[in-house]
Formats: structure tokens, sequence, C-alpha cells
């Protein structure tokens, strides 16, 4: 039966499962707090319900109070993350661990409440939390934090450590929604007129360019490009993979980000044909270099046919914006370019999901609301013309 012991506010539940081969009597224990409202005669009932609902998951053998979280989440990197986790992500969180195991590392999984996580979280998003900058983390930084610690949480419920995720109820910064940044439509004119005068060896850069205009892919997935991706005839090009870089092994080859980025789209021909330019061009250039070229199959190389680095089609895009008195936006921007047209041509908002590989069409939609919203004001405005128009007539 299980024992009932009152600590402060709290009360500690435990429970005997005998010894272990050494003759050391082995206990279960779980603190209880009952909330505020109750009166000593409600807790009481309470604190019996919960005694007898945790001897009865003790004997089950679905508690274990033992390991430690640190512990814990290396045996789930082991056993899961290098598994199952895309390598970007399982590197990402290598590189936030640190900072979780130094503040929840030493607590046992069973005994965490949410109280220890929200506490961990909060602190991120003080001043001082950045070891950079002297300042706050970022919300999508903690939210990453959150996400890194309750999957972590999860694995130890479904391996019956724990019976619920105490990441459940903690509650984020507010995420800042920052205006997106893009080119406007006449300046994505102006850069396609330009990149005609720009010069033969920059091609590769400017149908980049041109492609995430076209196209709104990401940044990794125009690298990953090969040639066999496309259909010439058809303008039809399939996007099946993605260039990423790792500190431990360089660029590297990975799968497109979800099973929705994994998608088809039709370009114009026109696009198709700076595409063919760039084939003759990069042919050329592996018939001069001769020996030292590394053939790869990819459509944006280095100089000796290596695959692109992540960071040279970033570095082309700032010098161009200097030579010809652009605003700089990052590369992503060109995507959100493409999502603006989409929208303002109206599309509807499941079909710009679908050419953008998001998983989910409320992606779309929470991203560019208020793209849509304008749209729907001009919708409305069109209505509101149209009545007042027949009303006239009549």
């Amino acid at each position: 039966m299980a024992s009932i012991r009152k600590r402060g506010n709290s009360y500690l539940i435990t429970v005997s499962c005998g010894y272990d081969a050494l003759g050391k009597q082995v206990r279960q224990q779980m603190t209880w707090t009952p909330p505020e409202e109750l009166n000593s005669r409600e807790i009481k009932r309470e604190l019996d319900k919960q005694a007898v609902l945790f001897e009865q998951e003790v004997r089950c053998g679905r508690v274990s109070t033992a390991i430690k979280f640190r512990d814990f989440a290396e045996q789930w990197f082991e056993e899961y993350a290098v598994v199952r986790l895309k390598r970007r992500t399982y590197e990402r969180y290598k590189g936030m661990i640190g900072r979780v195991y130094d503040a929840i590392g030493h607590l046992k999984v069973s005994q965490m409440t949410t109280r220890h996580i929200q506490q961990f979280i909060t602190s991120l998003s003080k001043e001082g939390a950045n070891k950079t900058t002297g300042g706050a983390l970022s919300p999508k930084t903690v939210k990453n934090y959150l996400s890194m610690i309750s999957t972590i949480m999860t694995y130890a419920q479904r391996n019956q450590i724990i019976m619920m995720n105490p990441c459940k109820n903690v509650v984020i910064p507010r995420l800042e929604r920052k205006e997106i940044e893009c080119y406007t439509l006449e300046q994505a004119q102006k850069m396609l007129e330009l990149f005609e005068q720009e010069p033969q060896e920059d091609l590769k850069f400017t149908v980049f360019f041109t492609l995430a205009m076209y196209s709104g892919m990401r940044r990794g997935e125009l690298l990953g490009l090969e040639w066999q991706d496309f259909d010439f005839d058809t303008g039809r090009v399939e996007i099946v993979r993605t260039s990423l870089f790792s500190k431990e092994i360089g660029n590297y080859t990975g799968t497109p980000k979800t099973e929705s980025s994994r998608r088809v789209l039709i370009l114009p021909m026109e696009v198709i044909e700076s595409v063919k330019k760039l084939m003759q061009y990069q042919q050329r250039e592996a018939q001069r270099i001769g020996s030292k070229w590394e053939e790869h199959n990819r459509l944006f190389t280095q100089w000796n046919g290596k695959p692109m680095d992540g960071t040279a089609p970033y570095k082309y895009l700032q010098r161009f914006c200097t030579k010809y008195g652009f605003p700089f936006h990052n590369i992503h921007s060109f995507r959100h370019l493409n999502a603006t047209l989409l929208i303002a041509s109206g599309v509807d908002p499941r079909t710009v999901s679908a050419c953008l590989g998001h998983s989910q069409t409320s992606t779309t939609l929470n991203i560019y609301t208020h793209v849509f919203q304008e749209q729907r004001m001009k919708a409305m405005g069109a209505v509101a013309e149209m009545i007042g128009f027949k009303r006239k007539a009549v």
C-alpha cells in the first residue's frame, strides 16, 4: 500500500517495489500538489485517489524514477534522433542540449513537472540569455527549445516512464510576426532585365534567381536541382532533393523538408530556355577544365563541377544589389515574392500551399495573412463597385 507524507504544500506518495539483487529496498515516489481551490475534505479524497492510481501504475511497471533527464536524453539521441531526425535538425538539437542539461539535466524524468520546464523556458526570454548579443533569445528559438524537450518527454511517455508530457501546458512567448520583406513586381521585372547584362561567368546566379522568382523554391531545393529533374519539352520540373550544409561533413544531399515539399511545378518556356543556356555553358566549362571537372549533374556548381556552396548565391545577390542600387533582401524573399504574386493573381490558398510545398494550407494562410486580407478587401471593393454601378444604372 502506498504511504503518504506531507511536505509543505505538497504530498510525497511512496510505493514499495520490493528489494533489488543487493537487498536494497526499491521505492517509487511522486509528488502531488493539491489545487488551491480544494478544501481539506476534497484534498483528502483526491490525495487517496492519486495514491491508488500511482500504486496501480507502479504495479503495472509503467513508472520509473531512476533515470535522470540528461541520461534519458542521451538514450533518445541514440535510439530515436539519429534514426528519425534529419541531419540538420539532429545537429541543431545537439547544439542546444548543453544549455538544457545545465538547467534540468539533473532532474529525474518521472519527477519533472510543468513548472520545472516553464521556469527554464521563461529564463530563455530574459536579458542575457543570448550569449552572443547579451539580450533575450528570440521567441522562435525559445519555441525550438521547448519543442526539443517535448519530443524527448513524448518518447519517455511512449516508453512508459511517465504518464503525461509535462511540456503540454508550458507557455511560450508570443511569436512576433514580422512584416515580410520581398521585392516588388517592378523590382523583380527590372532584375530580370539586368540579368541579361550580367557576364557569362555569373549565368549560374542569374538562372538561380530567375528560378527562385518563378518557382518559389527554397534555397536548398534550388541548389539540389539536377538536369534530369527537368522536362525541357513541357517545362516540368520535379523537386525531389535538397542540398544542405553540415559542419561535420560539409555539403550533402538531403530529402525535401516535408513529404509535401516533393512536388512538380510547370515553368514558363522562357525560364526553361535560360536553364538550357546554363546547361550549354556548363558543358563548355567542363570541356575547358578537363580532368579537373567533377561531374555531379547539378545545375548550380562551383568552378570545378562540385555542388555550389549555399553562401555563394547570397554573396552574389549582395554584389548585384550594390552594383545596381537595389535594396538587399535575403534569398528567402524571392519565395515570398512568388507567393505574393500567386495570391495577387487570385490563386486559391490550397494551390498556393501546394506550389510552395507547405505541409498544411494553414501554414500558408498564417504566413501570408496580410496578403490574403488585402485580396479579400479588393474583392469586397469590387463587389461594392459593381453593386453601386448597377444602382446608378437603375
